[in-house]
């Protein structure tokens, strides 16, 4: 990249998200019990996504036990206690994987600028990252259990840019939830609303060129 093309660029780093952009779940399992137990699919998940369940753990405040205790009692009045439980484990223990391609495009965009994943997570996620061969794939990682705030909050967006060292209004942010990308354009953020590799691509294009 010449230097020019450095002074054109729309953008001086990437802050990106994790879950749905970069690591995907396997939800057949759950979906499984589910079914299993005559519940509509999907259920155990909106239960265990509710702010008042889910957000204690994404501020690291609760473990992941801890997290599936309150599930089973939410889902205690459906189903007996103990296959609450269950269907708690089930969700927290997703078996998930990396995409492979978008792997591919954020590393080639990182020989170019600083990459920082932004993600609302829990307490394991370094231990995640490790077991999918990601812990070194980012300059910084910006997780809401460890800085104890989430998306859509602006206070982790400022996090993640001073983290890039890079300006709000020099960072381009990635995320699947377009609420999220809503709240980073309200800082003056480029935002990229994902659904698939595509999207990545085309914002990035012109860093892709090695």
């Amino acid at each position: 990249m010449t230097a020019s093309e450095i002074c054109s660029r729309p953008f001086d780093a990437v802050l990106c998200d994790l879950d749905n952009v970069i690591r995907f779940y396997d939800m057949a399992p759950l979906a499984e019990l589910e079914r299993a137990a005559g519940l509509a699919e999907g259920t155990t998940a909106r239960v265990a996504y509710a702010p008042e369940i889910d957000l204690p753990l994404l501020l690291g405040k609760i473990t992941k036990e801890e997290w599936v205790g309150s599930i089973a009692s939410a889902l205690s009045g459906q189903v007996p206690l103990a296959y609450a439980r269950e269907l708690g484990m089930a969700l927290a223990d997703a078996p998930f994987r990396a995409d492979d391609a978008v792997v591919a495009l954020v590393c080639r965009v990182r020989r170019h600028m600083p990459l920082v994943l932004v993600t609302n997570a829990t307490l394991e996620l370094e231990r995640d990252l490790e077991s999918m061969g990601l812990a070194d794939l980012a300059d910084h990682v910006v997780s809401s259990a460890r800085v104890g705030v989430a998306k859509p909050d602006r206070e982790i967006y400022e996090i993640a840019a001073e983290r890039a060292g890079v300006a709000a209004n020099r960072c381009l942010f990635v995320d699947d939830r377009l609420e999220n990308v809503q709240a980073a354009i309200t800082l003056g953020m480029t935002g990229a609303h994902y659904h698939e590799p595509a999207d990545l691509q085309k914002v990035l294009g012109f860093a892709l060129d090695d």
